[in-house]
């Protein structure tokens, strides 16, 4: 699996060049796995309600191809899109979310935090009172091949996601790292979510960087 950092990229340019590395990859093709920021945006899924989008003001609206509602992306919060060919590997929606989910709880772990799941509401939310969501997924698979992927808040604006119902739930609570860990700067958190991955998707044990 080859990594690309892709730094601070709008989030239509990586949409597009992720549609367009899974529409033209072979059976062979190795998978590869993106990190980005996107400057501030809501991303609307394949099955977002307009409901949901509360009081927008001052950020764009992008009406995507994954799964899901809405969400937000902004700078200081971490981005990996894994594009997994999930037919190749063996596996299925179900496995490749729990994946992505464990290498969220993973990461808290290394910094002393709970993380947990919830069976009706994919996605990373801290094992606190309220349980605050600290991590989103939005998946498209298309010939047993995935793309888009999960974004972790490790130090971005949260102010944003009152003008939204994160992931299509009324009032539901948000956190980020750097909240709880204040020197979880993200350079190093992007270091330690690559591992993790790498440990539980297809082929990640063979990672390298370009």
């Amino acid at each position: 699996m080859t990594v690309h950092d892709l730094g601070l990229r709008p989030y239509q340019e990586v949409w597009a060049a992720m549609r367009s590395f899974t529409e033209s990859r072979k059976t062979t093709t190795p998978d590869e796995l993106w990190l980005v920021e996107h400057p501030p945006v809501f991303t609307q899924g394949r099955n977002g309600r307009p409901e949901h989008l509360v009081n927008i003001s001052g950020v764009p609206v992008v009406e995507t191809d994954r799964g899901g509602q809405v969400t937000y992306h902004g700078p200081g919060q971490l981005v990996a899109y894994p594009l997994v060919d999930l037919r190749r590997a063996g596996r299925g929606v179900r496995h490749h979310v729990h994946a992505l989910e464990q290498s969220v709880i993973d990461l808290l772990a290394g910094y002393g935090l709970s993380g947990a799941r919830k069976a009706d509401a994919p996605g990373v939310y801290l094992d606190e009172p309220g349980q605050p969501k600290i991590a989103a997924i939005g998946l498209r698979v298309r010939a047993g091949r995935a793309y888009h992927g999960v974004s972790l808040n490790v130090s971005n604006n949260l102010a944003p996601y009152a003008m939204i119902n994160p992931c299509g739930y009324a009032g539901m609570p948000v956190a980020r790292l750097a909240d709880r860990i204040p020197e979880a700067d993200l350079a190093a958190v992007k270091g330690s979510f690559t591992a993790a991955l790498a440990r539980a998707l297809p082929g990640g044990e063979e990672l390298s960087h370009v």
